[in-house]
């Protein structure tokens, strides 16, 4: 199967692990996308890798973080990428287009921009006859959703969101145990990061995006995935917690904790249910980076997971005592020398689409294939639903939000009510 070529779109902590000029201080500081990209090129799976962000005078530190973090770290590791724009130029927001153009049909792009630029990027690679994953949330409005996938069907491209909640084996396990659990009941989630993470992300939180749309949109798309065609949200309430970001030293007018309430329909039967996600950035230092669990109740049986304790932790004199998890990406090398992470479900999550991209260059496949299999932008519309009521319940004094639909499963508008 021929190799395909790679344009990264955005230059932060999950592509690179370069943050502030100095490796990212969370459990990503090799980062994730160029990391699993290097070594899908060393695999044979892709060739050319090019990489865009807004300013050019970064690219010499990223380069010698890659050295550092990844060549010097792992055996036969090729980390030359192409860049847009130009080392001397600090600023030029529309240099994506530039690199757009320096792909061909058939290329696929990764967006990780704030949110606020998910959209128009991944129109621009569409429209190029381009393959895109993006990250969660793909985009901020359900009609922006709805553009996409407008776009990806016209086009024939593949459009997938990058959930990798979805390739953790456990989180796989439970969606398939909660298919014979009956009617939905209740859900609840809980996802955080530590307060650094307001500086780390101080240039577009609570201007570009919420901790809702960062966070909870991993467990709001989990849950969409478990009970897809079975039940549909419709209604939400958003409510916030606020006193930490807004003041010294962050000074971020932005809330501290999200909580969206969801009532849920069984499309069948009728009967409710009832979800409640909280996501939150003021998190103590703790012996892991983002606490991740949730609960499920059927009307039949339950599920819990802890998602950052599974029994495995660490303690060293230099990094002193941490929960490791090396199923979302393994940094240490294998006894040879080699990267090793490959089943890591932060690296499946890429590889599946790399893996999607070239049966659809090769002729084995079209885009449609893929609704049942990756996290395409057609079947992702109900999360994009939830999180857009959270945030229009916010900003309306936690008035319910409706979610419309007209006869599908898929949303069609939203309504305060």
């Amino acid at each position: 199967m021929s190799t395909v070529n790679a344009l990264m779109i955005g230059t932060g902590e999950y592509t690179t692990g370069y943050v502030h000029e100095k490796a990212s201080a969370s459990d990503k500081s090799a980062g994730v996308i160029a990391l699993s990209l290097f070594d899908l090129r060393r695999l044979g799976k892709v060739d050319r890798l090019a990489m865009v962000g807004t300013n050019g005078t970064k690219f010499p530190g990223i380069r010698q973080h890659f050295k550092q973090q990844i060549a010097d770290v792992y055996s036969d590791m090729d980390i030359r990428f192409d860049s847009f724009p130009e080392d001397n130029v600090s600023s030029d927001p529309k240099s994506y287009l530039r690199a757009l153009d320096a792909m061909s049909a058939g290329d696929f792009v990764t967006i990780f921009t704030p949110d606020d630029m998910h959209c128009q990027i991944a129109l621009a690679a569409i429209e190029r006859g381009l393959h895109v994953l993006v990250t969660k949330p793909p985009v901020k409005t359900l009609e922006e959703h709805r553009s996409l996938v407008e776009a990806a069907c016209k086009n024939n491209v593949l459009v997938a969101v990058e959930v990798h909640k979805r390739w953790d084996p456990m989180y796989a396990d439970a969606r398939d145990r909660i298919s014979k659990m009956g009617d939905f009941s209740f859900f609840h989630s809980y996802m955080s990061q530590p307060k650094k993470q307001l500086d780390t992300f101080k240039r577009w939180a609570g201007k570009s995006s919420d901790i809702s749309y960062y966070l909870n949109s991993h467990h709001v798309d989990f849950h969409a995935w478990s009970i897809q065609g079975k039940a549909r949200p419709v209604r939400v309430v958003g409510m916030g917690s606020t006193g930490v970001a807004c003041n010294v030293p962050y000074q971020i007018d932005t809330e501290d904790t999200i909580t969206l309430t969801v009532q849920w329909e069984n499309i069948a039967s009728g009967n409710l249910g009832t979800a409640v996600y909280t996501a939150s950035w003021i998190a103590p230092t703790s012996d892991v980076h983002s606490q991740q669990r949730f609960f499920y109740m059927g009307q039949n049986g339950e599920v819990i997971i802890d998602q950052a304790h599974r029994g495995y932790s660490v303690a060293t004199d230099a990094n002193g005592y941490a929960a490791a998890n090396p199923l979302f990406m393994k940094y240490t090398p294998s006894a040879d020398g080699y990267f090793a992470g490959q089943n890591g479900y932060g690296y499946r999550s890429i590889s599946a689409f790399v893996d999607a991209v070239q049966s659809i260059q090769s002729g084995e496949a079209t885009p449609v294939d893929f609704d049942g299999k990756l996290a395409t932008i057609g079947t992702t519309q109900v999360m994009t639903a939830i999180l857009e009521a959270g945030r229009r319940s916010l900003d309306n004094g936690g008035r319910a939000c409706e979610i419309i639909y007209e006869g599908g499963e898929q949303p069609v508008s939203l309504e305060i009510i």
